[in-house]
């Protein structure tokens, strides 16, 4: 089959092309870049305009002898480095988990036990917000029979130990109130917390 004489011309310079590269670089590295119009370029040195982007290095036989990188963003950098030091916080977690813990039933055990304890102090706590409670009421009640909760002109205005009782009351029950929320919030996030090491130490032991 006779060839295209374009065909010949093109196979022509595209050997004439290599060749011309790998005479200029026989005994020296080159550098090798693609342009942004995709084009292929050899030098001694990268220009400016393309020192960012990934190149690599070539000896005097055309064969790659070293890969550059594209130079990466800052965004890019933060990236990979939060990457790496998530990668080194589960390993220290995983090594704790099992350095901490024999047996699942270990880790429920355990568990169960800090759960049960502060489900304990959680019930005390709502016992004496009852007793705040009702003393409270008591005292909201003796407190109708003074001004300004009685609106009777003969009324006697509310003793300074009445009103103290109130404000002092009703500081006690909004304190334990807090404290109940803070153990509730407590309990949610060690059941979380609980639950992310169990199936963790599932995988890393291999149990179904």
């Amino acid at each position: 089959m006779r060839l295209s004489p374009w065909i010949l011309l093109a196979a022509a310079l595209a050997a004439a092309g290599f060749a011309h590269a790998q005479s200029a670089g026989t005994g020296r590295t080159l550098y090798k870049w693609v342009d942004e119009q995709g084009q292929i370029h050899y030098g001694d040195h990268i220009p400016p305009e393309y020192a960012s982007q990934e190149s690599q290095i070539i000896n005097g036989q055309g064969v790659e002898i070293a890969h550059i990188d594209a130079q990466k963003s800052a965004e890019q950098l933060a990236a990979e480095e939060q990457k790496k030091l998530a990668a080194i916080e589960t390993q220290h977690r995983d090594q704790n988990l099992l350095n901490t813990y024999v047996s699942l039933q270990e880790i429920e055990r355990l568990r169960d036990q800090r759960l049960a304890l502060l489900a304990d102090q959680m019930k005390v706590t709502n016992q004496f917000l009852e007793i705040l409670s009702g003393r409270l009421h008591k005292i909201e009640t003796l407190s109708l029979r003074y001004q300004p909760y009685n609106s009777d002109p003969r009324a006697q205005v509310m003793p300074d130990q009445v009103a103290e009782d109130l404000v002092r009351m009703g500081n006690d029950i909004r304190t334990q109130e807090q404290n109940l929320r803070e153990k509730q919030n407590e309990e949610a996030t060690m059941r979380a917390q609980f639950d992310s090491d169990i199936a963790r130490f599932k995988e890393l032991k291999g149990i179904h």
